[in-house]
């Protein structure tokens, strides 16, 4: 499992799964991702996280972002156990 938060206690940390999908799958290397994160984070402070760790060249307006089954406000907090997915813009035809 891997931890996003540095310089804190894993005891005040809560466990959250992140699937990607497309290029950010690709860009991950990995399909679904179990981390470990603050209480407090934001969805966007997530994702900011991810992009640094993972080089994610998609800008967060690219995106939407779900959380256990539902669209979510960027803004949102995760709480433990959340499945959060960041979904790629899609082509149709």
């Amino acid at each position: 499992m891997g931890v996003i938060a540095k310089n804190m206690d894993t005891d005040s940390l809560i466990n959250i799964n992140v699937l990607y999908f497309a290029s950010l799958a690709d860009k991950a290397r990995c399909n679904e991702e179990k981390i470990q994160v603050p209480p407090s984070i934001s969805l966007t402070e997530l994702y900011e996280t991810l992009c640094q760790k993972h080089r994610f060249d998609l800008s967060q307006s690219d995106l939407r972002v779900a959380v256990n089954d539902y669209f979510a406000k960027w803004t949102d907090e995760i709480h433990e156990g959340d499945n959060v997915v960041f979904i790629t813009p899609v082509a149709g035809g």
